[in-house]
């Protein structure tokens, strides 16, 4: 199955991409791409990237699957219409998710008012020498 995917050909700390249409079973860093379709440099943003359109619907009308980052790229040159992906993955939703739920908790207990303290019962216990004496004991 072809898919159009990123290939990273940047150097160290400097990523640049290619938007690559090749088979599913090589991995990206295989170099073995049918058609070169685009380019995305990550470190100067939309402005510096490239994508051919009309390839791109070329291939998807050929049954070539776009990778998720592929799909909100070309969302993002308008090559394609609809709504972007999520590509974050679950769990890190669920844990933003969390830690927004709980600071929201926080928030409220801040804000509510706190109870008063309700003191304890006092319970008068006899003084000493209100005890009665203890009787010995008859056998």
């Amino acid at each position: 199955m072809l898919i159009i995917r990123l290939q990273r050909v940047g150097r160290v700390h400097e990523p640049t991409f290619r938007i690559v249409l090749t088979d599913s079973k090589f991995g990206p860093k295989s170099g073995k791409a049918v058609e070169v379709l685009g380019s995305y440099d990550a470190r100067k943003g939309k402005g510096n990237s490239s994508v051919d359109g009309e390839r791109v619907k070329y291939w998807i009308s050929k049954g070539a699957k776009l990778s998720e980052t592929v799909h909100n790229f070309c969302i993002d040159q308008k090559v394609l219409t609809g709504k972007k992906i999520n590509v974050l993955p679950k769990n890190k939703i669920i844990k933003a998710n969390e830690a927004a739920a709980k600071a929201k908790a926080d928030e409220e207990a801040k804000k509510a008012p706190k109870p008063e303290p309700v003191p304890e019962p006092v319970v008068e216990t006899p003084a000493p020498s209100e005890v009665a004496p203890e009787t010995p004991a008859t056998v």
